[in-house]
């Protein structure tokens, strides 16, 4: 029987070929680490039948081998394996003389990330191994963005040519003539990705009776992509020598009869060119904002209000792009490729972005149903959230509501959100902002240790307590210019002073004085911005906007169902929520009652001169009721969709239906409406005397009654929905609210008579109100309870008949459908502008 000797931290293990190996930081595994870099179950050791194997599970900073990621490799004597990090990451070595492996002792053989490849795929290992990446010098130049051909029919690339800048594939993966090469997450397919963000059969290359290839989409939930642009799910896309095809954090090229793979394991490079933002009137507030950032960097941008901050930010991140200039991503143009690098992008806003009603835990579990494929299964999410939680030392307050966290951990809940998806950039915005200086450390610490475990960061701060643990500082000016990039060490003796403090003052003081200026004619300028600035943007033409529209990853009815069971246990975790859902109704219920309680909802009979005496009841009732359903309905959705806006700008960059999410707010919302419609009129109608024969339901003249009031409380909770999605903060929505309750009262035809007043009667049309009560008076016969002065027309839309009730109910829905209509095109204002277009 082969034996093989694994070796690490001064302990050996005689591995028994019987049986598998695993490896990682749970204590439960065969071989512990007690390392933060290392996965909880990192890979594992195993015999094959041939040879030994270890496989790498998806770990988060990886596993290597001479300096190269591994995600499946034949072992044999002296191979070394190191876990979490290429150099210094904790070491396994290996030992003895397993049979069926051929490598001379101690020669340890050339890694291929086999990735599960199928029968009749020969994998070939490099030549040489990839040389070791070297730390980045003062002077770091980013390559030139010539060095990606990402325009088809290009220049063909030789063998060995980078797919992104200048780096080595990852794995080359030899073509068979005439068979079909099946890329995705399951196990049976040719070529095996393990990444979530890879549906189970994802696509696959095949060549053409012309001999050359092709791409074909197996109907993916996140896509895939052909330079960068989404090709049509379940379609095919001819490749040319130059074409760059993405599938999840994977990226391949055919090169002669080979397919070169590069996977994307976080450590990229992150650069800014003449980035230049106007606005109306002309007025610039970012200008010629140029810096570069090499891989595994925490990179900090301060300065004062109003230098371009945020607006720098948001032209990062692809929310709002710049005007002119150009993100690159590792060499990948981010306004042009955004469908396909939004998935490797994370970005954390000031306000957090989850429910605080939720537990830690159902929160990320809603955000994982929602990035992930549909084909996830359960029990993947489950491990990717376990995991994300022990990496960022939440596991202790998973159980926790949002709410019940300090300011510090909500931040990290919210940075573990953005993990879910293993991103390699990270943005985060003024995450330290209203955290005491212990907070402030702590989070900034968690953003160096991302950093140091194979990501990009970078941080818009007021804080200046912590820079001095970032690789890089921006610094922006009054205006919206570089004031000064590079070490946060040299910074202030750069601009001359002791203190930021000082530093700041002279912004505030010195407005009109050139920083920009100053900077771009220092030394520092020319060791840490020069080369990045002196390359010109590129000038490729921009793809059809429809074109950018990312894939979503769940179908629409898997996004609805989501959205509504979040929601729904966000309103149940709300108890105080929940009371006031009954009470408020029962309350205006009551209220009516007051009036007259001995009064019925009937006609008066003829006097002895034959004249019909208005019953004033009838009407003063109605109208109570109708504004306690405007109100209770409007009130229900006011705020839903300003209080939301941060977590929808987020979700919906990253694939979110927008109908969907409004359509999951009108489902619960309209349940809640219609309910409480139905209490107030049980309430207002059941001690009160009305007609035994209604138009419609005949002796249920009760519910006849009370489904205009529901049907009312729905179309306000719609107005109410408008005002929510057109409004910029929450304070602003409850004078709109009273305003929209007072506007229905007048708008009744309780007051006064409506019909016959021109304009006023026209204007009507278009509150519910009119239309509600126009309905419950029809079935009331409203125009022999309240009939009109002599010489006035009886209004039409009380008519007590079956089509003048049909088309008050029809007029009443139609008008919460429009209302529907405009709140989905208000929302696109929400949306990243790239998405927009």
């Amino acid at each position: 029987m082969p034996e093989l000797v694994l070796e690490t931290n001064g302990r050996t293990w005689t591995l028994d070929p019987s049986r598998s190996y695993t490896l990682g930081r749970d204590p439960q595994g065969d071989v512990v680490f007690d390392d933060a870099r290392v996965s909880w179950r990192h890979a594992t050791v195993s015999f094959n039948g041939r040879s030994w194997v270890v496989e790498d599970h998806g770990s988060t900073n990886g596993t290597f081998v001479q300096g190269q990621r591994i995600h499946q490799l034949e072992i044999g004597p002296g191979t070394a394996l190191h876990l979490g990090n290429a150099t210094d990451g904790p070491k396994v070595g290996l030992s003895g003389a397993p049979a069926g492996v051929t490598t001379p002792q101690g020669q340890p053989q050339q890694p291929y990330a086999a990735q599960g490849a199928g029968p009749g795929w020969a994998q070939q290992a490099p030549q040489q191994p990839a040389p070791q990446q070297q730390a980045p010098q003062a002077g770091w130049q980013q390559p030139p963005a010539g060095n990606i051909p990402q325009q088809q029919g290009g220049p063909a690339a030789g063998p060995g040519a980078p797919v992104y800048g200048d780096r080595s594939p990852t794995t080359f993966h030899q073509f068979s003539l005439g068979r079909v090469m099946r890329i995705g997450r399951s196990l049976e397919n040719d070529l095996v990705v393990s990444d979530l963000q890879v549906s189970r059969h994802h696509a696959e290359f095949h060549s053409t009776p012309d001999g050359r290839m092709e791409i074909r989409d197996l109907g993916s939930h996140n896509g895939t992509y052909v330079n960068g642009q989404p090709i049509a799910k379940g379609g095919t896309t001819l490749l040319g020598p130059a074409d760059i095809v993405g599938v999840g954090h994977s990226t391949f090229r055919i090169v002669g009869d080979r397919l070169e793979e590069f996977v994307d394991t976080g450590e990229v490079s992150f650069s800014a060119r003449h980035l230049t933002v106007t606005v109306d009137g002309g007025k610039q507030i970012l200008k010629d904002v140029s810096f570069g950032v090499p891989e595994k960097s925490l990179i900090a941008v301060i300065g004062p209000s109003g230098s371009g901050k945020s607006t720098l930010l948001k032209a990062l991140t692809g929310y709002r792009p710049a005007n002119q200039g150009e993100v690159l991503y590792d060499n990948r143009n981010l306004y042009k490729q955004f469908a396909e690098l939004r998935q490797r992008i994370g970005l954390v806003p000031q306000d957090d972005i989850l429910h605080k009603e939720l537990t830690v835990k159902k929160a990320l579990k809603y955000a994982a149903k929602l990035r992930f494929p549909a084909d996830t299964t359960a029990a993947e999410r489950e491990a990717r959230i376990n995991e994300v939680l022990r990496e960022l030392k939440l596991d202790i307050h998973k159980d926790k509501k949002v709410t019940s966290l300090s300011g510090g951990q909500r931040k990290r809940v919210s940075v573990a959100l953005e993990l879910l998806t293993k991103p390699s950039l990270i943005f985060l915005d003024e995450p330290t902002s209203g955290l005491d200086p212990g907070m402030d450390r702590d989070v900034m610490q968690l953003l160096r240790g991302l950093a140091d475990d194979g990501r990009t960061v970078l941080v818009v701060t007021h804080s200046v307590a912590e820079l001095a643990i970032c690789d890089k500082l921006l610094v922006m000016a009054p205006g919206g210019s570089v004031a000064y990039f590079g070490p946060p060490e040299e910074a202030l003796n750069f601009f001359g002073y002791d203190t930021w403090a000082d530093v700041f003052s002279a912004f505030e003081n010195y407005r009109d004085y050139d920083w920009a200026g100053r900077w771009k004619g220092s030394q520092h300028y020319q060791m840490y911005a020069a080369d990045i600035d002196a390359v010109a943007p590129q000038a490729v033409p921009m793809p059809a906007m429809q074109a950018m529209k990312p894939p979503k990853p769940q179908g629409w009815m898997s996004q609805f169902v989501t959205l509504v069971r979040r929601y729904t246990s966000v309103i149940a975790s709300d108890k105080g929520f929940l009371a006031l859902m009954v009470i408020l109704p029962a309350v205006l219920g009551a209220v009516s009652l007051l009036i007259d309680p001995d009064r019925g909802l009937l006609p008066n009979p003829p006097n002895q001169a034959g004249r019909v005496i208005p019953n004033g009841t009838a009407t003063t009732v109605l109208l109570i009721l109708a504004v306690g359903a405007c109100f209770a309905g409007a009130a229900n959705s006011v705020r839903e969709l300003i209080k939301e806006r941060v977590i929808y700008e987020r979700e919906r960059a990253t694939g979110l239906s927008r109908s969907a999410y409004l359509m999951s707010k009108v489902f619960v919302l309209g349940m809640i409406t219609v309910f409480q419609g139905l209490l107030v009129g049980v309430i207002g109608f059941s001690s009160r005397e009305i007609p035994e024969e209604g138009l419609v339901l005949g002796s249920a003249t009760m519910i006849e009654l009370s489904v205009p009031i529901m049907a009312l409380g729905f179309t306000s909770m719609m107005f109410g929905l408008i005002i929510s999605s057109l409004v910029k903060t929450a304070e602003k929505t409850m004078p709109l609210l009273v305003m929209f309750a007072i506007i229905q009262v007048v708008f009744t035809g309780c007051l006064f008579a409506l019909n016959g007043t021109v304009g006023v009667n026209q204007f009507s049309y278009l509150m519910p109100s009119r239309w509600a009560v126009a309905a419950a008076g029809a079935t009331l016969d409203f125009n022999k309870i309240s009939p009109p002065e002599e010489g006035v027309d009886t209004d039409p839309l009380w008519e007590h008949t079956v089509g003048a009730w049909g088309m008050d109910m029809v007029a009443l829905l139609a008008l919460g459908v429009i209302c529907g209509f405009f709140v989905a095109r208000f929302l696109r204002r929400h949306e990243p502008e790239v998405m927009r277009k």
